[in-house]
């Protein structure tokens, strides 16, 4: 085993890259004519916050071997600091594989974000354990935390394989994982059975469980919160009473969290979050935020909650940072932060916007 000083990667992620484009000046994408395009996903942008930051990451993915987009994610996570790993499979002309797309409005007031994706044929839903060394990277290379997010588990029966291959691995090496539970409707349908059997398996092995009352419900098959009428701040007895039982049902996790978000309007949400740490709870009740963009603040929190873990900081500061990296990717029109430093996102918890000179 591998010794606490001897990782090579501080975090281990699965993910399949793609592109977002959005509507300059927060437009409805049905009248827009000039966007924005960024390199995505909700993997990469949990592990962001540490590559930013300075620690070691990798992702595990697969590229369309010559694609211009695959070029521009290339050098996206290059400029993130991010290393990864790719399995190159042949477009196989117009018709075959190539990157998501995930097309994006990001809403103004009242005016809801509205987001649609396009994933026919995306490369990234036939990733394979057998593509990549799993002796490798955790006996030789070594990892501290693997991060599993459920929209790649539930991307494919493929994908749904690997991320469980790649769970087994990382408790035979005794390394963490972290399961964010990230629940999809439309990912699920018809594949209720399949995708239940999945994931009780990943978060029966995992250390650290994420998610919200729906994600709980639909994936776990934990009861949810009686929330219906209350103001947010008035539900936190009820997603703690959830949380007792999936530790319950789930008793391997030592770390149970979730965020907590009230939309007053796409500009503003009331941004909290749970955490349950061994025996000990961690509330941040819900405060007032601004929003340039709302997608990715939840994948900010996680990041910054196992940012806090893995400096090996004391529970409180986990949960603080992780609402604070949430708050944090917001401000961003690309839907993951770019901590310049930790002052920055530490400054977001604290409420000081001063200008620093």
């Amino acid at each position: 085993m591998k010794l606490k000083d001897d990782y090579k990667y501080s975090l281990l992620v699965p993910t399949s890259m793609g592109i977002r484009i959005t509507p300059a000046d927060s437009q409805p994408v049905h009248s827009s004519d000039i966007y924005k395009m960024y390199a995505t996903s909700a993997e990469s942008n949990v592990a962001s916050i540490s590559s930013y930051l300075g620690l070691p990451v990798k992702l595990l993915t697969a590229f369309v071997k010559g694609s211009p987009i695959a070029q521009f994610i290339k050098s996206n996570l290059k400029s993130r600091h991010i290393d990864y790993e790719a399995v190159e499979l042949e477009q196989g002309g117009p018709w075959g594989y190539r990157h998501q797309f995930n097309i994006a409005g990001s809403g103004y007031g009242m005016r809801g974000p509205r987001v649609h994706n396009d994933r026919a044929g995306e490369v990234g839903r036939v990733l394979n354990v057998k593509d990549f060394d799993m002796h490798r990277l955790f006996a030789e290379e070594g990892v501290r935390v693997v991060h599993i997010s459920g929209l790649i588990a539930a991307l494919s029966v493929q994908t749904g394989e690997f991320c469980l291959q790649l769970a087994r691995a990382a408790k035979k090496y005794n390394t963490r994982i972290s399961f964010d539970l990230n629940y999809r409707e439309s990912f699920w349908k018809g594949r209720e059975e399949e995708l239940g059997k999945t994931f009780k398996e990943i978060a029966s092995v995992s250390d650290i469980l994420v998610g919200n009352e729906e994600d709980f419900q639909y994936c776990l098959g934990i009861d949810g919160p009686e929330t219906g009428g209350k103001e947010l701040a008035d539900k936190i007895d009820n997603f703690k009473e959830m949380i007792r039982k999936v530790k319950q049902s789930f008793p391997e996790a030592s770390v149970f969290a979730t965020s907590l978000r009230q939309v007053v309007n796409s500009n503003e949400h009331l941004w909290g979050s749970i955490m349950l740490e061994g025996n000990n709870w961690h509330i941040i009740e819900p405060r007032a935020i601004k929003i340039l963009d709302r997608i990715g603040g939840g994948d900010g929190f996680v990041g910054g909650m196992l940012y806090g873990i893995l400096r090996e900081w004391e529970p409180e500061k986990w949960i603080q940072f992780g609402w604070a990296a949430g708050a944090l990717a917001t401000t961003f029109l690309t839907d993951y932060a770019q901590p310049a430093d930790e002052e920055m996102i530490w400054s977001m918890w604290e409420g000081d916007a001063r200008v620093k000179r």
